[in-house]
């Protein structure tokens, strides 16, 4: 089961991250993710627990409690939506027209 950390200090690393969920199963991974540019935490991450019933015990535990000097948000991760568009776009320049401006 995939659970989303947020709120994570900067200084949190994957190690940290993996600490802090073991002792409620085999984290079989665990990811703070990082800006692609900075190569800095954006402050959240994924955990992933092999046993659900033990990953749902990690959330209800964990949720709200401190870590590195932060609560953290912790609850199951959402499955990315395939119907949102992944790039920005869209907006466009037009509209407005009107003209006149004088009375009628």
């Amino acid at each position: 089961m995939d659970i989303y950390v947020g709120n994570l200090s900067y200084d949190t690393t994957d190690a940290r991250l993996n600490e802090a969920f073991a002792g409620f199963g085999e984290v079989t991974r665990a990811t703070v993710i990082k800006d692609r540019d900075t190569g800095r935490s954006r402050g959240f991450g994924f955990v992933e627990i092999a046993d659900a019933d033990q990953a749902r015990a990690a959330v209800e535990s964990l949720n709200g409690t401190e870590l590195d000097g932060r609560a953290i948000t912790v609850n199951e991760a959402r499955p990315r939506s395939e119907s949102r568009p992944r790039s920005g776009g869209g907006g466009g320049y037009g509209g407005g027209g009107g003209g006149g401006g004088g009375r009628y």
